[in-house]
């Protein structure tokens, strides 16, 4: 039986839509709104009790929380919701022997930690609540492995690109914003500068990477805060090039905003090396593969709508 929180995100979509296509699987999806299985605040130790005791989950997908722009509006609620949400889940795990995912982020680094080709054990000093929430995030995963055992996993996610989900509040995500935009208006103002260059990867890549990380014999794992995880890297500028050549007539401006703080203090690129000498990692998409399959689909989305 597997648990899914945060269905309803970017990661959760595509994650419970790849999950069901193995008939052996039993999902159960739950978020705080939206048409799930389960209606739950994964603030709420009671409710999650409930749950597992009606559910014998051997496997969490733990992916409820806020996003860095959200967790800035916020910052209580963010670490309320991404941090100790994350407690309830290990301290169940714990009770039921539950196999955990958790995904951190790139937000994690900041402005003192290389910017290019950032290393697995590095400098974490970031300057967002988001990334304080990650960084603690991390070291708890990390804690409960080493005390209770918890075959708790999880990848250091970076700015992820979907087409399912609607986009949400991340600051990556211009990267989805664009698509849409393109598609509707042939316009979009960016909130970054064209030159902001920052890790990201396209959806697919994110969910087979995450199913692998999950599937391996444990002895393979070295590393229980959160590997790196990288496909590629690119700025709004060479994307808007890519965008310009399945629509000659689209255009892009440049205002940037809060955000562009968050984007300055993460890296521009990422050595994933321990995940992929560990359990074998390749990322398939490269910016025009990604860009194609963004822009088909949408299309197609929008043409059905």
């Amino acid at each position: 039986m597997i648990l899914v929180t945060g269905s309803g995100g970017l990661v959760g979509t595509d994650l419970i839509e790849v999950l069901k296509k193995n008939p052996q699987n039993q999902v159960i999806s739950v978020d705080i709104m939206g048409n799930y299985d389960q209606k739950i605040d994964i603030r709420n130790l009671q409710q999650l009790k409930l749950l597992f005791r009606k559910y014998q989950f051997n496997q969490i997908f733990h992916l409820a929380g806020l996003l860095s722009v959200g967790s800035e509006k916020n910052p209580n609620l963010a670490w309320e919701v991404n941090l100790g949400g994350l407690k309830n889940i290990l301290d169940l795990a714990v009770e039921h022997k539950s196999q955990v995912f958790w995904p951190s982020s790139i937000a994690s680094f900041g402005p003192t930690t290389p910017k290019t080709n950032t290393p697995q054990h590095t400098i974490l000093e970031p300057t967002t609540i988001y990334g304080t929430t990650k960084v603690a995030g991390e070291l708890l995963c990390q804690y409960y492995f080493l005390k209770y055992g918890v075959d708790v996993r999880s990848l250091r996610y970076p700015g992820l690109i979907a087409w399912k989900a609607p986009p949400g509040d991340g600051t990556t995500e211009y990267s989805v914003h664009i698509f849409h935009q393109a598609l509707k208006t042939g316009h979009y103002t960016c909130f970054l500068k064209a030159d902001t260059r920052l890790p990201m990867m396209y959806i697919d890549d994110a969910i087979s990477g995450t199913l692998l990380l999950m599937s391996v014999p444990k002895e393979k794992i070295s590393i229980r805060t959160s590997y790196n995880f990288s496909g590629l890297n690119f700025t709004p500028a060479e994307l808007v090039i890519k965008i310009t050549k399945l629509l000659p007539n689209f255009t892009c401006d440049y205002a940037p905003d809060y955000r562009q703080i968050i984007a300055d203090s993460w890296p521009q690129s990422i050595d994933d090396s321990v995940a992929g000498s560990d359990w074998v990692w390749q990322p398939k998409f490269d910016l025009q593969k990604l860009t194609q399959s963004m822009f088909d689909n949408l299309k197609s989305q929008y043409a059905a709508d």
